[in-house]
C-alpha cells in the first residue's frame, strides 16, 4: 500500500520536524542548512511561508518562501534522502508557486550552488538561470562555489 504525501503549512511547533528534515537532506560540507533560530524568524513573518510535506506521520521534506511585492523567492527546498525520487520536490514546488500565486506574485525566483543536483528539479519545474554570482558561497570545507538565479514568470506554462 502507497501512503500519500500530505502537504500542510508548518507552524512554530513544527519547528523540530522541519529541523529533523534539514539536518538529513543538508550536507554540512556546503553550509547551507538554517539554524533554528533563523527558520523561527520565518513563522513571524505574514509575508513568508514554510510549507511540510508528510508521509503519514513523519515529515520528509520542506520548503520555505516569502513573498515582496509581484516577486516570490523560494528560500529553501528539502526533502530527507530516504523519501527522494517520489515527487515530493517537485509538489513542493508547484505547493509554493500556487501558494505565491494566490497572494499575489508574477514572478518566482530561487537560489542555489551552481552545482547542486537539484538544478534539474528546478529546470523540470520551468525554470531557467537569469543570473551568476561567482565565487558567492563559502562551504564549510572552505571551497567557493558560483551562486545561481533561477526564475520563473508566473504567465509559462508548465514544463513537464
Amino acid at each position: 500500500m502507497t501512503v500519500a504525501i500530505r502537504l500542510a503549512t508548518a507552524r512554530v511547533g513544527d519547528l523540530t520536524a522541519v529541523m529533523r528534515v534539514m539536518d538529513a537532506a543538508f550536507e554540512p560540507a556546503y553550509g547551507e542548512a538554517w539554524t533554528g533560530a533563523q527558520l523561527l524568524t520565518l513563522f513571524a513573518l505574514p509575508s513568508a511561508r514554510v510549507c511540510l510535506a508528510w508521509e503519514g506521520e513523519q515529515a520528509c521534506g520542506f520548503s520555505a518562501a516569502r513573498i515582496a511585492g509581484p516577486e516570490s523567492e523560494l528560500l529553501l527546498l528539502a526533502v530527507d534522502p530516504q523519501f527522494r525520487g517520489r515527487g515530493i520536490g517537485r509538489l513542493l514546488i508547484d505547493d509554493w508557486r500556487a501558494w505565491a500565486t494566490a497572494e499575489g506574485a508574477e514572478d518566482y525566483f530561487l537560489e542555489m550552488r551552481a552545482d547542486n543536483d537539484a538544478v534539474h528539479l528546478y529546470e523540470r519545474a520551468g525554470f531557467t538561470e537569469c543570473g551568476r554570482r561567482p565565487a558567492y558561497y563559502r562551504g564549510n570545507d572552505g571551497k567557493l562555489r558560483d551562486a545561481i538565479t533561477m526564475r520563473r514568470p508566473a504567465g509559462e506554462s508548465r514544463a513537464d
